[in-house]
């Protein structure tokens, strides 16, 4: 994988804030603050994708602050854009005071004081988020222009808003089967959907690139795909429809995007990579393969085991056998659970 990743367990208690803090300094200076440092708690993730900056974080009540000073001696000239995964965190910034709660979206600047702080941080419940940084030089608009947005609520969950909460999710979900090499397409595709996400909440569109307004329906074409996997009607012509555009363009832009896959082929990974994470999952061990095959549109099932040892080397029953057995040695072994009749369940179960 690329990027840095931290967890506290790995770490003697009495370092554990300080290294966290450290970690997190590399790309934002502040000065760090909590009730809970000499107990401290918490995750990070962090990815450097060529001009972005990708943070995935977990941690105890802690207030992050820059002061004027800190922005006087040294200012890198970025856009801070938080996704909030849970409630209590309020923003001091740019004259107002916000307080943000599950899949709000908020924007800082760096050449801007801040205060962001826990509602109450005596409360040991952990904090979780994602942020970006990314240039203030690769938007298409000039700070004046961005400063409307600065430490307003805006929702992650519609829109291009949505759009944009959903790549970044699912990015972190990634984050294991990512290579030095994909860095800087990732981070383009990240400062892409940023421009095209602030462009449509200032009504300026007009001032996005040609490529940029691509990427983005690209990215909302993939969001429509994984949400409706499971469809068996999901054809090129359905996607093309619902995006209001023709069949053609949406096989030029797919492969413009992904050379060398085709948008049928993309659609067959995916609904493949969902039935290999439903024969992994204990808890559907009790669920016939042919099942979970057909679930995810599937329906022979030599078709489906011939395609899946293609892609993962081993037949469907072989490759649930072993997942499983491998998640019960790293996991206190489960007792069996009783079915409707007084009989146990089978543990794990290849049957068809």
């Amino acid at each position: 994988m690329i990027g840095t990743v931290f967890r506290s367990e790995d770490v003697p208690a009495a370092d554990r804030f300080d290294h966290w803090r450290e970690l997190i300094g590399k790309t934002r200076a502040n000065d760090f603050i909590s009730s809970h440092s000499a107990d401290f708690c918490g995750e990070l993730t962090l990815l450097q994708l060529g001009p972005a900056t990708v943070m995935q974080t977990s941690f105890l009540p802690t207030r992050f602050i820059r002061s004027p000073r800190m922005v006087n001696s040294g200012d890198r000239e970025l856009y801070h854009l938080t996704l909030m995964r849970d409630a209590g965190m309020v923003l001091d910034h740019a004259g107002r005071s916000t307080a943000f709660g599950p899949l709000d979206l908020h924007l800082a600047d760096s050449s801007r004081p801040y205060d962001f702080r826990p509602l109450d941080d005596r409360e040991r419940r952990v904090v979780r988020g994602l942020g970006v940084d990314i240039p203030k030089t690769m938007l298409p608009l000039p700070p004046q222009r961005v400063r409307e947005l600065l430490n307003r609520r805006m929702p992650g969950h519609e829109g291009v808003g949505a759009l944009l909460t959903d790549f970044l999710v699912g990015l972190n979900r990634q984050t294991e089967n990512l290579q030095p090499s994909d860095a800087p397409r990732v981070g383009r595709v990240v400062v892409d959907l940023v421009a095209a996400w602030i462009c449509r909440l200032l009504d300026a569109e007009a001032v996005l690139s040609p490529e940029t307004r691509q990427q983005a329906l690209t990215e909302q074409i993939r969001v429509f795909v994984r949400q409706n996997l499971h469809e068996p009607e999901l054809t090129p012509a359905t996607i093309a429809a619902a995006h209001h555009i023709s069949v053609s363009y949406l096989h030029r832009i797919f492969q413009q995007q992904t050379p060398g896959e085709t948008i049928a082929a993309w659609i067959r990974g995916q609904r493949l990579e969902g039935a290999r994470r439903d024969l992994a999952d204990p808890a559907l061990d009790s669920v016939p393969i042919h099942a979970v095959a057909a679930r995810w549109n599937f329906p022979r099932a030599a078709d489906f085991t011939r395609t899946f040892r293609a892609a993962y080397g081993l037949a469907p029953s072989e490759y649930r056998l072993k997942a499983l057995n491998e998640r019960a040695q790293t996991q206190p072994r489960r007792t069996s659970r009783p079915r409707a009749g007084g009989h146990e369940t089978e543990s794990p179960s290849t049957h068809w």
